[in-house]
């Protein structure tokens, strides 16, 4: 006797194979995703439209707003200009004259007393704003949000 038994048959299979090779056809099917997610929101721009004319003012874009700074010294700031307490008002007056909608944001150190901060957010409001932020900085937790 061989090596090889001939009992033992290593040629093709002698019936038909009735597996589906499935790894090209989710091939293509994730490139076919990733190719409808990035074309997806182009496809979003816009429907055409005819739009009807008007008489109505158009609307003016967004004004930058204005940044009011309080450092642990107590000086305060409009935007990088040093101004006093007593001017405040009066500066913000001003801006809120020339732009209705017009938004502060006010910073403070956060060494800064509550009613240093107050008098400061009762300065803005008397000067007419009615849009203000308080901004701080982000943290983060221990457990990784933010």
């Amino acid at each position: 006797m061989t090596s090889l038994d001939s009992r033992h048959d290593f040629g093709p299979p002698q019936g038909l194979l009735s597996e589906i090779n499935v790894t090209p056809f989710i091939d293509v099917m994730l490139v076919l995703l990733i190719i409808f997610m990035v074309a997806a929101p182009l496809m979003m721009v816009g429907v055409p439209l005819k739009l009807p004319k008007t008489t109505a003012q158009t609307v003016s874009p967004p004004h930058q707003p204005v940044v009011v700074s309080l450092t642990r010294d107590g000086h305060l700031f409009v935007g990088q200009e040093e101004t006093s307490p007593a001017m405040l008002s009066e500066s913000l007056a001003g801006m809120v004259k020339g732009n209705p909608d017009l938004v502060v944001y006010v910073r403070a150190d956060k060494t800064v007393d509550y009613g240093s901060i107050m008098d400061l957010l009762g300065k803005v409001g008397a000067g007419g704003v009615s849009r203000l932020s308080l901004v701080a900085e982000g943290q983060t937790l221990p457990d990784g949000t933010p």
